[in-house]
């Protein structure tokens, strides 16, 4: 069986998440997409293939024109998820969300009662859950390798030009307009800390804040844009640089600054866009650091740090156990044996780093075992269905509470039906 998919936006990750369809055109293709920017919306049509009675402005259009597709994939921003997810899945469609679900636990649990009540294959793009790196990881975890799982350390090192692109300058730098910087980068993370560890999470507290990017950090005499500021050439965030160097190497960065490739384009960003603020005197508000702290069912304890202040590398993790202890960093993974007191280390796979990489394959792997899910009809084939989607948002939401109230917020296991 061949799955006919749509695709509902088509930035970075509609994009991503299709190109899969093009490298395996036996399993899968793309049939119809929504998406209001015409240039893009044709380009993409284009790419795949599409008829053009199936390009629409509007998600809207897409549902209202009958089931042309078996599953849709919806890659739009935030703020843009609750509304076409809760209506495709309730009527029937097979779903794949990209993250985080939603802003708000509510509208999570309506989307995943959706979810119930329609009975597609439901999906969240939980895609780290997926690469070579971590079913390496994973297996190792529950083979019991290290005895039991005592205590986890995780670091998410977001890169310092990659937060300023994101979470400075981007689309996710104000939560009026995003989400929380936790939910919207690391909801990734304490799902994938969910699935690593195996259990549930019990408590949460959590620190952080916006230390750096603010007004108050400007280096004296800057401007406020890039490429008209006198202090720029000494700035590791210029914007004039480092998306310079991003044209020329055609990394994944400047495709969300141009949609034509070249260096009037870019000038003209730069004077005018948002990718041309000065990172002091934008209006972002999310945290540029931020800490959990986590106890997991059973007693297990972890703890989570994520920063802008680190080169742009991959996720770093150390896992202690009673007979041994984990270190990996996205390529390898090293065990260390308390009895034998030797190092073992499993290499895996792996695409590189970050959404430009495919995230080391997870990418991939997500789009092969939702398209798989979809043509056998069986949910259990995709590692992050509705309800274990719902509770790590839930975990993530509890902990912006506890960082925002200085508490400590308890978690009960929740189904949305």
């Amino acid at each position: 069986m061949q799955v006919k998919l749509a695709v509902v936006g088509v930035g970075g990750r509609g994009r991503a998440y299709a190109r899969w369809a093009l490298e395996h055109p036996e399993i899968a293709t793309v049939v119809a997409v929504a998406e209001p920017r015409r240039h893009v919306r044709e380009a993409f049509a284009d790419l795949h293939g599409i008829d053009p009675r199936h390009r629409y402005t509007d998600w809207r259009e897409l549902l209202s024109g009958g089931r042309v597709a078996d599953a849709v994939m919806i890659c739009t921003q935030d703020r843009l998820h609750t509304e076409p997810a809760i209506a495709f899945a309730d009527d029937g469609w097979h779903v794949l969300l990209e993250k985080p679900m939603a802003p708000t636990p509510e509208e999570c649990e309506r989307i995943v009662a959706a979810a119930h009540r329609g009975g597609g294959v439901f999906a969240v793009c939980h895609v780290l859950r997926y690469t070579p790196y971590t079913k390496a990881l994973k297996q190792i975890v529950d083979s019991g390798d290290i005895g039991d799982v005592v205590s986890v350390q995780h670091l998410e090192p977001v890169g310092y030009w990659h937060f300023a692109h994101s979470y400075v300058r981007g689309p996710w730098r104000n939560e009026a307009e995003s989400s929380p910087m936790l939910l919207a980068k690391s909801c990734h993370d304490l799902d994938w800390l969910r699935h690593i560890v195996g259990r549930p999470f019990q408590r949460v507290s959590s620190f952080g804040g916006r230390r750096h990017f603010r007004p108050e950090s400007a280096p004296e005499g800057s401007g406020t844009r890039c490429i008209t500021c006198t202090v720029e050439p000494t700035c590791p965030y210029s914007a004039k640089r480092l998306y310079s160097e991003a044209l020329l190497n055609k990394t994944f960065s400047v495709h969300h600054v141009l949609d034509v490739l070249d260096d009037p384009h870019l000038e003209k960003a730069l004077q005018d866009g948002p990718y041309g603020q000065c990172v002091y005197h934008a209006d972002n508000d999310v945290v540029d650091h931020q800490v959990v702290n986590m106890e997991f069912a059973g007693g297990i304890t972890g703890s989570f740090t994520v920063t802008g202040f680190t080169p742009f590398e991959d996720r770093k993790t150390r896992i202690f156990g009673s007979h041994g202890s984990i270190e990996g960093d996205g390529e390898q993974v090293r065990v260390y044996d308390f009895l034998t007191e030797k190092t073992t280390i499993t290499k895996a796979k792996t695409t590189g780093v970050g959404a430009g990489a495919g995230h080391g394959g997870g990418d991939a792997g997500l789009v092969e075992a939702f398209v798989r899910a979809v043509a056998e009809e069986d949910q259990s084939l995709v590692l992050s269905g509705p309800d274990e989607s719902l509770e790590t948002h839930l975990a993530v939401f509890a902990a912006e509470r506890a960082r925002l109230d200085g508490t400590v917020e308890t978690l009960t296991t929740k189904r949305s039906t």
